[in-house]
Order: C-alpha cells, then structure tokens, then sequence
C-alpha cells in the first residue's frame, strides 16, 4: 500500500508542468468572452472588500476586534476561508467537468483536482494584495511576518486537496456529492470564527470550536498579518492541525486511487 501511495503521489511532482499549465488555461477560461478579462480577478475582491467597509464601518460602526480595525480582521479571515472554498468547491467537480480528459487513457486524473486548487492559489493572492492595501490605508504597522501566510496557505491547501480527492473520487458516482459539499462549506462557514470573535463564546464550547482544522489557518492568517504571532507559538494547534490535514490527504489519496480505475465507464 505504501508503494503504491508513493507512485501516487510521484505522479504529480513528475505532472508538475502539465498542473502549472492546466491551472493558467482554467484561469483564462473563467473570462473568455470578457472585455475586462483577467482585470474581474481584482474587481472582484476590491469591490466585496468595499462593501464590508462601507457596512461595518460606516453602516453598523462595528467596534474594533482586538485592537484592529473590524474590516481588516473580517476581510483577513475571509481571505483564508474564500481560498479553501474555492479550492475544495473546484476539486470536487473537477472530474465531471472534464469527462474528455478522464477517458485518455494516458491521462493522470489526480491532478485534476491539484490544477483547481493552483488556480484558486492565483486568484488569492490577488485578494491578499486588495488586502495588503486594506491594512496600509488604515496605517497597521508592516511585518516580515507576513510571509508567514505561505506556510498556512501550504497547510489549507493540504487539507482541501485530501477533502477534494475524496469528493471529487465520489461525486463521479454520486452527483449530490457537490451540492452535499457546497452545503457543508456553507456550515463551516458559520462555525469557523470569521464574522465574530471565539471569546465570545462559553469557555466551555470553545475548545470544540477549535477543532474544526479552519480554525486554525484563519487565525493563522490573522496572526501573519495583524498579530505577528509565529506558528511555532501555537504547538499543540499545529500538531493537531497536520494530523487532521495528514489523515485527509492519505485516505484522499487511497479513495481516489481506488475508485480511479471506474471513472472512464461511468463518465
């Protein structure tokens, strides 16, 4: 089993080039027809950005979280958020969006998913710049820190690649399996302290609230950009945290390479 798993996971750092190329064509694809194209990609989060502003700030004048601006906390753990949506919403339909694809014979499949989740990579750092430009306006100190939003982009992508092969390997078979996954990624949404701070809930509900694993990547994010709080200061969060991530992506793995060989006949 563990051979196998390698050769597995071999494939992709060997199909590595054929992944960077797939995810620029998914990117252009997303646009072709518009006349702005490529520029929606910072349309997009420059406008939602706005609204929050205009909502939180101007509208409800929500106090400060922790000291920071409340739109520059919302938007920071969106950001986090937004990507893994992205990532696992897109790798759960890669199959059956590329049926053409899935039939050659010499064609690796398991990158499918991988392309979805580059491409949501490239659209999100396009959003941490709308970001960057958010914190700069409202005169937040500047970190080397920040680089630290790759390492907690690294671990979230780990996580939905594990969370897409699985659903994408079963959503061939069973079509509900996307809609069942935007459901989910609805709830998470709501229970992942994004919109509202985990202080205020009972001292007793918050150590479950952590063990949603997105808990701990949006306050990573958070901690990159607004605390300066290294990772290494959260141990027994991040063990958990890759623990988790590690158990997705190994039974993604063997789920995908189980079912892989079903695919062509059933699409």
């Amino acid at each position: 089993m563990l051979k196998s798993f390698y050769y597995f996971i071999r494939l992709i750092v060997l199909q590595r080039h054929i992944i960077w190329s797939l995810a620029k064509r998914e990117i252009s694809r997303q646009y072709t027809g518009s006349w702005l194209g490529f520029v929606w990609t910072f349309i997009h989060p420059a406008v939602l950005v706005v609204v929050f502003w205009v909502v939180f700030s101007l509208g409800f004048r929500v106090q400060p979280a922790q000291d920071v601006p409340f739109v520059v906390w919302l938007t920071c753990g969106m950001a986090a958020w937004f990507v893994f949506a992205d990532m696992v919403n897109g790798s759960v339909g890669a199959l059956v969006s590329n049926p053409g694809l899935i039939k050659k014979t010499i064609f690796h499949s398991q990158i499918l998913p991988l392309v979805k989740i580059v491409a949501a990579m490239i659209t999100h750092c396009i959003f941490l710049g709308v970001l960057l430009v958010l914190i700069l306006a409202h005169r937040l100190p500047f970190s080397l820190y920040y680089l630290q939003f790759v390492y907690y982009l690294l671990a979230l992508s780990v996580l939905a690649l594990g969370l897409g092969w699985i659903g994408a390997a079963l959503n061939v078979f069973i079509r509900d399996v996307s809609h069942i996954t935007g459901v989910f990624i609805q709830v998470g949404f709501w229970s992942t302290p994004i919109f509202w701070n985990l202080e205020i809930m009972p001292a007793g509900i918050q150590p479950f609230i952590k063990l949603n694993p997105m808990y701990y990547v949006v306050q990573g994010y958070r901690d990159s950009f607004l605390y300066f709080i290294p990772f290494w200061q959260r141990p027994y969060e991040t063990v958990y945290f890759w623990c988790v991530a590690g158990l997705f992506f190994v039974c993604g793995a063997l789920v995908f390479k189980r079912l892989k060989p079903h695919f062509a006949d059933v699409l």
